[in-house]
């Protein structure tokens, strides 16, 4: 396996799109209102759009900077719109018409001549000949001009340092006051016809193909609702990714709002005209029958995700978990989100409403029903323990096994392990009912059912019985199709012994073999991060180890964000490294040559500017002079021959510096400072340290110790609990504590390769005292 954080393109595989491509717009908005666009033809887009206020205004967006895509695969920036033309056909319905004062307009952003950063506001209606909702509008760039009326108010746009366009869409009935609306206003755009002619009419944009490489996607609508379902798609299948996309559907975009006093609520009511569904909002169902359609049309399938949270601010109050003083279960996202409780049969009878119009979405496109319950549980305040067990519904559903659990760490009474295994059936049951709706919804077509649970809270150690409540022996085989095991807490820690042993409670708690189970690796919050993608593409390789047969990584935007690439090498097909030791008594008798590679520049003045490429020595060895009797060359020629010359690497002990102790002494459990500990880090790579003390020293990263040699102790005390990982890593089974050091002793080999294809030796040459030279050089491992 391998990946690589691409940051800009360089000699891969490019193509040409023309600009103002439909694929390649994008809506924002502000809420409460909701927007989506889609593609629905090449030179065609739709937006939909819903206004709950009367000031709602969202913007149809073109970006001279492609910040969105895989670095792979974006367009080109260009900031020069000069001598460029945009031509197209406008049709809506349900918003303010081009004619008005606050019709649709174009606002261009970027700087003037002198480069001072500058907006302009261009009346689409001064540019458009038709009738105000169905037109056709022409934009020369080198000669549009910003203002409302013109000429009079004309303020000639510079065309040549354009960052962003933005046309708004707002309700027809526009005031800028608020005002709430009683019933949601619904309105669309559809621009058809779209073209760009003249000087930059055409833009460079990646188009690679990562070859297959055996992964799925997540993904998630609140992250993705303001692209086109195109646009995603394109990325993922270019990107390397198969089979099915977990599509969750997300906490904050989705849903319908109605107008409760001064605010809005999640709604049920009657879909107005022009709305499909009574729980999900219009621009949503437009968007999601997109995305089932083109990813059907691509052999993929989706799996749509649905969980139990929901944002704070559009949730009814009586739906909420709450903690035994009455405080709401919030997430620490900002704005936050809430957990709806799995006893009020509004709540659930509102998520299954939910689930039907999604299943109804994939139903009528043919498409195959997958369905996932995504992290249901209930929630413990992350500062305190708190488990949120006392909203009104679920205290009248305890009844007389209803008891105070202030804190769910730390061990239980048998009262308080009636109640939490009591809150797990409670949880069990609402998920069946959850299940039980899809399957009516589908009206006899085949559904996979899907759990996801997310191990690292549900099985935190310090809270051994958390598991009765967020864990139920009531999801056990059968009750799912598919167990999803998400564990991203643990893997940005590195610390796999808990995802190993995490799995195996899972597994053996509620029975789902491990055809049965998914495993979601992931996820990376911020650019800052990056380096956690290392250890999630080792959680990979980890799963595949234990024949999870899908494997999703999470999620889209992370990936797009760092230019995360996944390679997949079949190692039955390449084995670059044979895990054999070159004959030792050829190779005592080696010349070695540690190499460095250093750019020297001299200066006008003599003076020279040095620079070293590598942070490590390159050892070359001699093996000729080891070779002293027929017998060794035989046994030379033989192992030349397995290793087909050049082609595969293998171990070989330097005899002048093979030990972790100086040179060739033996070992001790203090010879290498190899980390120090900060409570979560269970992974450290040996490492051999070169210089005097009070000197800039080198380390040497070790990947081929001996095993058998190990030593390994935290804070000088000999440690028995670790294993060998690949490439020269320590994983303990629990990490080291905060500040311990921890050290390490060893003997060591050195990877390398024949020089070369061809070996130069005969028996005679040899016999007349000829040494032939038979050059080895280190391979690099690691990273």
């Amino acid at each position: 396996m391998g990946f690589w954080l691409a940051k800009e393109r360089t000699a891969q595989q490019t193509n040409f799109i023309q600009r103002f491509d439909p694929r390649f717009w994008t809506v924002n908005f502000p809420r409460p209102m909701m927007a989506s666009v889609v593609t629905t033809a090449p030179d065609a887009l739709r937006v939909d759009a819903v206004f709950y206020n009367s000031d709602d205004l969202a913007g149809l967006i073109w970006e001279s900077e492609d910040t969105l895509d895989h670095p792979l695969l974006a367009y080109e920036t260009s900031h020069d719109y000069a001598r460029l033309s945009l031509r197209f056909h406008w049709h809506s319905s349900g918003i303010m018409p081009l004619d008005q004062i606050n019709g649709p307009t174009l606002t261009i952003e970027g700087r003037d001549a002198l480069g001072n950063p500058k907006a302009w506001y261009v009346r689409l209606w001064n540019y458009a000949t038709g009738t105000p909702t169905d037109a056709d509008i022409s934009l020369e760039f080198s000669s549009l001009n910003g203002g409302f009326l013109l000429p009079g108010e004309a303020d000639p746009v510079y065309p040549k340092d354009i960052d962003r366009l933005f046309i708004s869409i707002i309700p027809p009935d526009y005031d800028g006051t608020g005002t709430l609306y009683p019933t949601p206003q619904i309105g669309w755009v559809e621009m058809s016809a779209i073209t760009a002619d003249g000087g930059g009419a055409v833009l460079e944009i990646g188009d690679v193909m990562v070859p297959e490489n055996g992964l799925s996607m997540a993904t998630g609508y609140d992250d993705s609702f303001n692209q086109t379902p195109e646009r995603l798609l394109r990325s993922i299948r270019a990107l390397g990714y198969r089979g099915a996309i977990n599509h969750y559907v997300g906490m904050s975009h989705y849903f319908r709002l109605e107008a409760n006093g001064p605010g809005l609520y999640v709604s049920l009511s009657v879909p107005q005209p022009g709305e499909e569904f009574s729980a999900i909002n219009q621009p949503c169902a437009v968007w999601h029958r997109d995305f089932v359609t083109r990813a059907e049309a691509m052999d993929f399938t989706v799996i749509f995700s649905l969980s139990y949270e929901l944002f704070d601010a559009h949730c009814w109050n009586n739906w909420k978990q709450r903690a035994e003083n009455g405080d709401p279960a919030l997430t620490g996202w900002v704005p936050p989100s809430t957990l709806l409780s799995p006893a009020e049969p509004a709540a659930m009878g509102y998520l299954q409403a939910v689930a039907r119009a999604f299943t109804a979405i994939a139903r009528d496109a043919g498409a195959a029903i997958k369905f996932q319950v995504g992290e249901p549980w209930w929630w413990v305040m992350p500062d305190d323990g708190r488990i949120c067990l006392y909203d009104a519904a679920a205290q009248a559903a305890f009844g007389d096994t209803l008891v105070s659990i202030p804190d769910i760490r730390g061990p239980k009474t048998p009262s308080q392990t009636a109640m939490l295994d009591e809150a797990g059936s409670i949880l069990a049951q609402s998920t069946a009912d959850l299940i039980a709706a899809v399957k009516d919804e589908a009206l006899g077509s085949p559904v996979e059912t899907l759990l996801l649970a997310y191990l690292p809270t549900i099985l935190d150690e310090d809270a051994p019985e958390a598991k009765r409540a967020n864990l139920p022996v009531g999801w056990a085989s059968p009750a799912f199709d598919i167990l999803q095991l998400e564990d991203y807490d643990w893997v940005i820690a590195g610390d796999q012994s808990a995802t190993r042993s995490g799995i195996d409670l899972a597994t053996d708690r509620l029975g789902y073999p491990m055809e049965q189970q998914h495993y979601f690796s992931g996820f990376v919050l911020t650019a800052e991060k990056s380096f956690i993608w290392a250890n999630i593409t080792r959680a990979v390789e980890a799963a595949r180890t234990r024949g999870t047969p899908e494997i999703f990584i999470w999620a889209l935007p992370q990936v797009a964000r760092d230019g995360f690439t996944y390679f997949h090498e079949q190692e039955d097909d390449v084995n670059a490294f044979d895990d054999v030791q070159f004959p030792f008594s050829i190779g005592r008798g080696a010349t070695v040559s540690p190499r460095f590679s250093t750019d020297v520049v001299t200066t006008l003045s003599g003076h020279e500017k040095r620079n070293s490429d590598w942070a490590d020595a390159r050892l070359e060895f001699d093996v000729g002079p080891g070779v002293r009797s027929e017998e060794e060359l035989r046994d030379l020629i033989a192992f030349f021959r397995a290793r087909r010359g050049a082609a595969k690497a293998f171990r070989f002990t330097d005899p002048y510096d093979h030990s972790s102790n100086a040179m060739i002494d033996p070992p001790t459990i203090l010879d290498q400072v190899i980390g120090i500990g900060d409570g979560e880090q269970t992974r450290f790579h040996l490492i051999k340290s070169y210089g005097m003390d009070g000197s800039e020293a080198q380390q040497r990263l070790i990947t081929r110790p001996q095993p058998s040699s190990l030593l390994v102790a935290v804070d000088g005390m000999l440690a028995s609990n670790w294993s060998l990982g690949t490439l020269g890593e320590i994983i303990f089974d629990d990490p080291p504590a905060i500040a311990s050091e921890v050290t390490a002793g060893f003997l060591f080999d050195v990877p390398v390769r024949f020089a070369e294809d061809r070996l130069d030796v005969s028996a005679g040459t040899f016999q007349a005292g000829e040494i032939p030279e038979i050059r080895l050089i280190e391979v690099r491992e690691g990273s």
